[in-house]
């Protein structure tokens, strides 16, 4: 699939089936967030697989959302090795995991797999159900896995402000 199609077809996938995700095909997903650009390639991201049963509802207890795929990806990051911005401290951490999700997520919808980048959860209740989190940044749960019978996008998938509201030429 052509990059054009694949970003304009991908969408937040919210009704899972219960069809696993191979591991060739997560080893694929992690590679790509694995391979994300981070400042000064310092790679402070951290990915967490969530697959069992028992880690998979510890998760949904501290999620805003609840979509009950086969996998949950934790993106997180290091902020004792992500780059903080000279000039006033800002980290870059937070930056480097989003771009690797968003490679992740594209990488799934790739291979016939949806996503949804999670932002409604609880950091510090999921840093106490899974203490290897406690000094990371947590910046999103990506829920993964093959759309269920009847999935679609949502209602507002398609409405797209018009380029010239987004984009300036100066």
């Amino acid at each position: 699939m052509d990059f054009a199609k694949l970003s304009g077809s991908r969408y937040s996938l919210r009704k899972y089936s219960d069809r696993p995700v191979e591991a060739e095909k997560l080893a694929l997903i992690l590679e790509s967030g694995r391979n994300a650009p981070t400042a000064h390639n310092n790679q402070p991201q951290r990915i967490f697989v969530l697959q069992s049963p028992e880690a998979l509802e510890k998760a949904d207890a501290c999620m805003g959302s609840h979509f009950h795929p086969p996998v949950i990806l934790v993106v997180a990051y290091d902020p004792a090795v992500s780059w903080h911005r000279e000039n006033d401290g800002k980290d870059h951490g937070e930056i480097d995991a989003a771009i690797a999700a968003t490679q992740m997520m594209l990488q799934a919808a790739d291979l016939g797999l949806g996503t949804t980048y999670v932002g409604m959860f609880d950091p510090e209740k999921l840093k106490e159900a899974f203490p290897e989190m406690e000094n990371l940044g947590i910046t999103a749960l990506l829920t993964l896995g093959y759309p269920a019978e009847g999935a679609h996008p949502a209602r507002l998938h398609n409405d797209r402000k018009p380029i010239e509201e987004l984009v300036k030429y100066l």
